[in-house]
């Protein structure tokens, strides 16, 4: 019976995707259990990264990669990797994915490498992409730890477009490194969003209004 529903977990089963599961994956990781927003994870790239767009983009794509292949290839490997090396076998994958993605930053896009190296590097120790790993890709079949990567991937990434987006229109009053005809003739550009202090204050500003949209929790209403 369990063999059965693992097949039935695709794009054409006739439940939906992945059996019906893959619709509530997408929504739970992207918004619902939001990463950033929600969980908190992934506090400190977010931090550091985001005072440009570009940057922004740059890390949430890498972190889309790292954790779609990461739980990709861990739930192929779930049956036959020993449970007492389960995490040295899943820092392995993740760091391989990290290393793959620097190495494609540094032979396509030097200069974008020189500014984010470090941080990339740092996703092998990032707690959205071992959660996942450990947490969902554990557990579950590879389709559905594909959608599980590309939700909390997209939803982590989303999250750093808007607060880079913000951070350099209102700091440098550019957007991708370009001046906005008409905006500097009545906007003075605010240094405070480029800097450490700006990093915080619109992180907190994105997070609750992404908490106001999304509303409480139904047992925070009883």
């Amino acid at each position: 019976m369990a063999d059965s529903q693992q097949l039935a977990c695709g794009p054409c089963a006739s439940q939906g995707l992945c059996g019906g599961k893959g619709l509530l994956t997408l929504k739970e990781g992207a918004w619902a259990n939001n990463p950033l927003a929600i969980q908190m994870l992934g506090i400190c790239s977010a931090l550091a990264v985001t005072n440009r767009l570009e940057n922004s983009l740059v890390m949430g794509g890498a972190l889309i990669f790292v954790c779609v292949g990461s739980n990709l290839l861990v739930s192929l490997l779930r049956k036959v990797t020993p449970h007492r090396i389960r995490m040295i076998a899943e820092v392995a994958i993740i760091a391989t994915f990290v290393i793959l993605f620097d190495q494609f930053l540094k032979a396509f896009y030097w200069d974008m490498s020189k500014q984010l190296g470090p941080y990339v590097g740092l996703i092998i120790t990032n707690c959205i992409v071992m959660g996942r790993a450990e947490a969902f890709a554990l557990q579950n079949p590879p389709m559905l730890s594909i959608v599980d990567g590309i939700a909390n991937g997209v939803g982590y990434a989303v999250v750093l477009g808007i607060i880079g987006f913000f951070r350099e229109l209102l700091g440098a009053g550019e957007i991708l490194g370009r001046e906005i005809p008409g905006f500097s003739s009545w906007y003075t550009p605010n240094q405070l969003m480029i800097l450490a202090p700006g990093a915080f204050f619109a992180l907190g500003i994105v997070i609750g209004i992404f908490n106001a949209i999304k509303g409480p929790e139904p047992e925070e209403n009883k």
